[in-house]
Order: structure tokens, then C-alpha cells, then sequence
């Protein structure tokens, strides 16, 4: 992504087990405001329990504004996830405790227990946007405490003296549910005993299964964060079992792409984890060269057994740092080539490599799956690889995030633009129909739409119906799991705002923000289906509605009406 290339932190890494990461939750640092809040006094000691707002974040030292439901209504489709947060705050330190029961309908239709989800909320420190990218120094930035951790395995804790607990509930509808009004009661015990109800009305419609949604959802992974943060040796089977439950969560929310590191740290190392490469380089005594795939092979078979398993992402040819480790026998150590891309030296390194993996890639039956992709990358660089990977094989795909580039469109297969551009309209109609993928994508960059830490949850869920009003396939995030030092606890960075480097919490734990990015993913579909229904129908009375609604959603909107306000004003047309 646009990221300043950055000196490694030096620096003991925090190792936090499964258990600790349970324990985290209650050892957040203490907030720096220093502002009043005489909300609490009015409580007179007492306890408040209910609803709250799914696309707010509520501060942990101030009472919430209103007089708490103790009813919400949800709608959904069959197959959809959908969810809704209520709180606990109160004036005297507390221990609380929730609990989700089955929804049913009046005529007995049930949605079983186990697909209702509830878990206390975590709060972690975050900053702020300012300039966005680029190094910051903690005392240079405004942080705050956010609640954005959801904790689904914690249903029990204790609420501290003029707190809030925030509490979240997902439900699943299973696709084979039936259409109608569903009641069910969420019970908190605090202070007293609290019964809230939870109604969800579901109608007789039906998303299909993550794995069959069209939308293009790519986040990164980092595999090396898992066992850093797990303190599990990389690659140890302990890695691989650990790393299953990151990656079905990301499956379930519709992820797409396999990042798979074919070079040693292709972001230079901007990371505070090693990105290691899944191929071992070997230039042999004689000057030919050898490729370990065995790890590749792994991961990749690994990974595609969790769900995700439409498209393999190799990055890369044009690394931000040119500098190519292998292990030279004539040497006996490892060593590094930095030639400069494009020149007859950078050609004869990779050619053997992109013969051998092509052949590899072939036997697997994986080559018409893989890319070759490029990370915002110099135009001359690009062109060069374009020039040698087809002249290697002229069915190598090639994948781009970066700015809009007409010179090189038509070569690249996955195009992914970052959000200041966009696709002129002819050049996207021409795109799908060579079957080639238009997405965006957001990064360091833009203040909105995002998914910092303190970005406005609705910005996720924004992000889908932005998608899908620019006729657009997917939307991609660096990164999934690429945690700081301490991330249950601080989401601060050293480059970029907070949050920037993850989108889930060791646990694994799933987010506000995890959970309104698969809400958006499923309004696209959503809209998808739609569409296609009223244009083979010929209601275009409802078409043209969808349609003007979508054409609402422009970035420069953000500027001036929330993502929330803009996302519950349509909601009504998909639901």
C-alpha cells in the first residue's frame, strides 16, 4: 500500500498466549481525557442495561446519550449475519454477566441458540487520522480509548465504578430457515437480572453461502503474526492449527485471496513481524538454480482447506525494497540480489525462477489461479515484469493495487485502484467482459471511508454499497492480522494511524469493524441479487430506485454526511 518505507522496530516482541489475550481485556491502558462526565452523578449509583447503536462506539468513561431500549428489531435475509450491541454502565462497580437463548417464531419456526453469538467488548487505544501516513510519535497524536474488540468466548466479566460495558450480539440465520417474525430474550445479570427482548424479522429471501458471493473481499494475511503472538514456532504444526481459526473467520466473511510471499519481506519489512518467504531460493555450485516449494505447497493446500481458495496472490516481482535473499553454495550463506527491475541481470535472476514455478504452478493445477501482483510499484518497473512474465508464458496473470494507469490496463488481470481513481466507465465494461476483476481499494491514505480504529464503523459497511455503485467486484485491505506490539491492548503504530495493521484481535477475536465489513459485503450481494432480478423481471420502477440510491454513494459525500446516516437511509431498498 502507499506506505513510507520505515527502519525496523528494535524491540522485544510481546508474546501473548490464548489465555493472556482472554486476561487482556481487563488490563486496558487508562484513558487520557481529562474531561468530566456528570452523566454518572444522575445515575445515583444506579445500574443501566440495553440497546445501543451497532454503528456507534461508545466511550468507556461516559454515560450514553438517551434512555436505553429494551427492545431491538433486527431484519434479515436467510443466510445473512446480522448483529446489534447493548451496554451495561453503571455508577458502582458491578460483575455482569449475558446470555443469548433461540429465537422463535408463534407458529414454532426456530433459530437454534448456537447461532446467536454474544460477547463483551474490548477496548484498545487509538489516535488519530491527522496526515495519515508517514512516522508518528505517540505524544504527538490525541489517543483515546475505543471499544472495538468483541470477545465472543467472554459472556462474563465486571463493569467498573462510572464504566460501560459494551456487549455484542451476532446471530446467523441459517439458510433454511423460515420466513417470519422471530422473539427471542437476551438475559444480563448485573445489579439485578435484565431481560432484554431481541426480535428479528426475516424475510423470504436468501444470500447464498460466503463461499459462493461474488464480491471480492481481499485482506491480507500475515502468518508470522500468528505465531508471534501465539509463542508457537513458524511453521510448527502448532502455527498451522492456530492459524486454521484466523483463516475460516476470514473465509466465512467471503475472502477471496491466498497472500502468499514468494520473496523474502516483498513490503521491506514495514511490518513488526518478519514476512518470510514460502520459497526457498537455492543458487547451486554449478550456477543453476533450485526451488523448495514444500512450504508453498503447504500453506497454500493449508489455506484453500479453510474456504479460501479462488485466487493464489504472489507477491512479489517488484518488492519496495529491490534486495532478493538465496542461499548461495558457492558462498555458503545466504545473500541478496538488488539489481534494478528491468535490466538484463534482474531478467537472467528471475527466469529460471518463473520457468521452474510456471511448471510447478502447472503440475498443482493451481497456475490459472496465481498472479504475479505488484504493490504500487514505479510504471517502469511494472512494464518490465508485464515484458518478462509474458514472454515466460503468455497466460501469467498479473494483479495490481495502485492508481489507474491506461498503458498497462488491459495486461492487468486483477486491478485493484486505490480510491482517488476510478475506472473510466468504457474501460470497465471492457474489463468484465474479458473476465478480468475492477476492485479499490483504502489504505494509509484516506481519512474516509476506512477501517482505523477510530473510523465510524458505518464506513465498512459504506464500503460495500460503494462497490457496488461503481460496478465494481471487490474491495481489498492490507491487513488482516498484521498486529503491533501489543494489539489487544494498543493499536498504535509507529508509520500509520491506529488499526491501520489489522482488522481482528489475537483469539481470535472478531471486531466492530470485522463484523460492518461483512455487513457491507452482504448488502453487495444483496444489491446484486436485486438488480439482477428487477432487470429480468423488467421492474424497472425498482431498478431506477436502487439505482439512485447507489449513485448517492460518492466518497466526497463523507465530507459532509455520515456513512451511517447514508447507509440506514437505503437500507429499506434491500431489506
Amino acid at each position: 500500500m502507499r506506505y513510507l518505507l520505515t527502519t525496523v522496530l528494535l524491540s522485544t516482541f510481546s508474546m501473548l498466549s490464548a489465555q493472556d489475550v482472554s486476561l487482556a481485556l481487563q488490563k486496558a491502558p487508562p484513558t487520557t481525557t481529562t474531561e468530566k462526565n456528570t452523566g454518572w452523578q444522575v445515575l445515583k449509583g444506579g445500574t443501566r442495561v440495553g440497546f445501543l447503536n451497532s454503528n456507534k462506539r461508545y466511550p468507556q468513561d461516559r454515560v450514553p446519550e438517551g434512555t436505553p431500549k429494551s427492545m431491538e428489531t433486527l431484519v434479515a435475509w436467510k443466510g445473512e449475519r446480522v448483529h446489534t450491541q447493548l451496554g451495561v454502565w453503571s455508577a458502582k462497580e458491578v460483575p455482569v454477566t449475558a446470555a443469548a437463548g433461540a429465537l422463535k417464531t408463534k407458529n414454532g419456526a426456530v433459530i437454534p441458540a448456537d447461532q446467536v453469538q454474544i460477547g463483551l467488548m474490548g477496548y484498545v487505544m487509538t489516535d488519530e487520522f491527522r496526515n495519515g501516513c508517514g512516522h508518528r510519535k505517540p505524544e504527538d497524536f490525541d489517543s483515546s480509548l475505543v471499544a472495538d474488540a468483541i470477545h465472543f468466548e467472554k459472556t462474563s466479566g465486571t463493569v467498573k465504578q462510572n464504566q460501560v460495558q459494551p456487549i455484542w450480539v451476532s446471530v446467523d440465520i441459517p439458510a433454511g430457515t423460515k420466513a417470519g417474525n422471530y422473539e427471542g430474550l437476551i438475559t444480563v445479570k448485573a445489579d439485578k437480572e435484565y431481560q432484554l427482548k431481541l426480535m428479528i424479522k426475516v424475510l423470504d429471501r436468501t444470500l447464498p453461502a460466503a463461499a459462493d458471493w461474488a464480491f471480492r473481499l481481499d485482506l491480507w494475511q500475515h502468518p508470522a503474526a500468528v505465531a508471534r503472538i501465539h509463542n508457537v514456532p513458524l511453521w510448527s504444526d502448532a502455527h498451522f492449527e492456530l492459524m486454521r481459526k484466523y483463516y475460516t473467520m476470514l473465509a466465512k466473511a467471503g475472502q477471496k485471496y491466498i497472500t502468499a510471499s514468494i520473496v523474502n519481506e516483498p513490503w521491506g519489512h514495514q511490518t513488526y513481524d518478519d514476512y518470510p518467504s514460502l520459497i526457498q531460493w537455492t543458487k547451486k555450485k554449478d550456477g543453476s538454480w533450485s526451488f523448495d516449494y514444500s512450504l508453498f505447497d503447504k500453506y497454500v493446500t493449508f489455506v484453500m482447506s479453510t474456504g479460501i481458495n479462488q485466487r493464489i496472490n504472489c507477491y512479489s516481482m517488484v518488492p519496495w525494497k529491490v534486495a532478493f535473499q538465496y542461499y548461495d553454495e558457492s558462498l555458503g550463506r545466504d545473500t541478496v540480489f538488488a539489481g534494478k527491475i528491468g535490466s538484463e541481470e534482474y531478467n537472467a535472476f528471475w527466469t529460471p525462477m518463473l520457468k521452474d514455478f510456471t511448471r510447478h504452478l502447472k503440475a498443482k493445477g493451481w497456475f490459472g489461479k496465481t498472479t504475479i501482483a505488484m504493490d504500487e510499484r514505479p510504471m517502469d518497473a511494472m512494464k518490465a515484469v508485464i515484458k518478462l512474465l509474458k514472454g515466460i508464458d503468455k497466460d501469467w496473470k498479473v494483479a495490481l493495487a495502485g492508481d489507474y494507469h491506461a498503458e498497462i490496463e488491459k495486461d492487468i488481470d486483477d486491478y485493484c485502484l486505490a480510491s482517488a481513481h476510478q475506472f473510466p466507465a468504457d474501460v470497465l465494461t471492457a474489463r468484465t467482459q474479458r473476465g478480468q476483476l475492477s476492485t479499490w481499494y483504502t489504505c494509509c491514505t484516506e481519512k474516509y471511508p476506512n477501517g482505523f480504529t477510530f473510523s465510524p464503523p458505518a464506513e465498512h459497511v459504506w464500503v460495500g454499497w460503494y462497490t457496488a455503485a461503481k460496478n465494481m467486484e471487490g474491495y481489498l485491505r492490507w491487513a488482516y492480522n498484521s498486529w503491533v506490539a501489543d494489539p489487544v491492548n494498543d493499536s498504535r503504530f509507529r508509520t500509520w494511524p491506529a488499526g491501520d495493521t489489522y482488522q481482528v484481535y489475537p483469539g481470535p477475536a472478531t471486531s466492530i469493524r470485522f463484523e460492518k465489513m461483512i455487513e457491507g459485503v452482504q448488502d453487495f450481494e444483496k444489491i446484486r441479487i436485486l438488480k439482477k432480478q428487477y432487470q429480468e423481471s423488467g421492474n424497472t420502477a425498482r431498478l431506477q430506485q436502487l439505482e439512485a440510491a447507489l449513485a448517492t454513494f460518492e466518497i466526497s459525500n463523507l465530507a459532509h454526511q455520515s456513512a451511517a446516516d447514508m447507509v440506514l437511509k437505503v437500507k429499506p431498498l434491500i431489506n
